[in-house]
């Protein structure tokens, strides 16, 4: 089937990822519907309009959903709804379509909040907060009932970025354009980051409906301390960091004192900041046999720069 055949059905598309999408789909000649919470003329039909209507999209993509809430303030229950069961409902739509591939993007939070080692697949997921077990739970839906002969893929990226992006990295940005230097420079880690072209092209290449239906973690092919990204931003703006090896131990009692006072660094930032998260990517390598178009720094460069 060619692109200019192929329609394509997004849900959340007025997201960060959904516009990256439909903008990079759309310059392919791929058809987009999409499902935002208002419709207009631009393609954009409400949820109201998609369950009362007919839909000929040969995929549908799930984006809609709450997203990792980093201040943990919300309630397990808008995130069952959001991500639960509203996935479960447009499945169920899904199923009962003429539509052939279904693509839902979860989270590696799906699988585990912490990581030692490296993430993969095969790991048996063990989430712990709200946002982790809501996907979990989505994700267990899906597979429970793979529909005959059409295609289930369950996507798990790990921190997305890109131009427009909203999130940690804006705020480590405006830590490094403000001159101060970095305290937390003696702890080492390394984080795997996927680049929105990235995810892109995999989306692209699943849409052709030739892999076999399943989880695919997602995920640039190199990992990238915290102290390379402070590097790498403070590159973007001509600025040299200063770097502050100050003992792991002293800045943890710092952070202890953070959760009583209610200061910036408290514990949980500090673990976030300094913890490894690497995510295996070889599976949707080899099932798709692909090589990602952006590597992990230039990815990073690019997504700075959008600052």
């Amino acid at each position: 089937m060619g692109n200019n055949e192929q329609k394509i059905l997004i849900s959340g598309i007025s997201g960060f990822v959904g516009s990256n999408l439909e903008n990079w789909l759309t310059q392919r000649d791929y058809k987009i519907t999409g499902i935002s919470r208002k419709s207009n003329a631009n393609n954009r039909i409400s949820w109201h309009e998609f369950y009362t209507g007919k839909n000929d999209s040969n995929v549908w993509i799930h984006l809609a959903g709450k997203a990792h809430d980093i201040c943990s303030t919300s309630d397990i229950n808008v995130y069952d709804v959001a991500n639960y069961e509203l996935t479960c409902r447009f499945f169920d739509a899904f199923c009962q379509s003429q539509a052939k591939s279904f693509i839902f993007m979860s989270s590696v939070k799906a699988a585990a909040d912490q990581v030692e080692g490296i993430l993969r697949e095969t790991d048996q997921p063990n989430p712990k907060t709200p946002y982790g077990l809501s996907k979990l739970k989505a994700e267990r839906y899906l597979l429970k009932q793979l529909p005959e002969g059409k295609k289930v893929y369950i996507l798990r990226p790990c921190m997305i970025h890109g131009s427009g992006n909203k999130g940690n990295l804006n705020l480590l940005f405006n830590f490094v354009q403000k001159g101060l230097p970095w305290p937390l420079a003696a702890f080492e880690n390394g984080r795997s980051f996927l680049s929105i072209d990235n995810l892109c092209t995999v989306v692209e290449k699943l849409c052709e409906g030739y892999a076999p239906s399943g989880i695919y973690q997602l995920a640039d092919d190199d990992s990238l301390s915290t102290n390379d990204l402070i590097a790498l931003m403070g590159d973007s703006i001509g600025r040299k960091v200063k770097f502050w090896f100050i003992s792991p131990s002293v800045i943890r009692m710092f952070a202890k004192f953070g959760d009583v006072l209610g200061l910036p660094l408290n514990s949980s930032r500090l673990q976030k900041l300094t913890e490894s998260y690497i995510v295996d990517n070889l599976k949707i390598k080899t099932t798709l046999q692909i090589k990602l178009p952006v590597n992990a720094r230039t990815g990073l460069i690019k997504t700075i720069k959008s600052f």
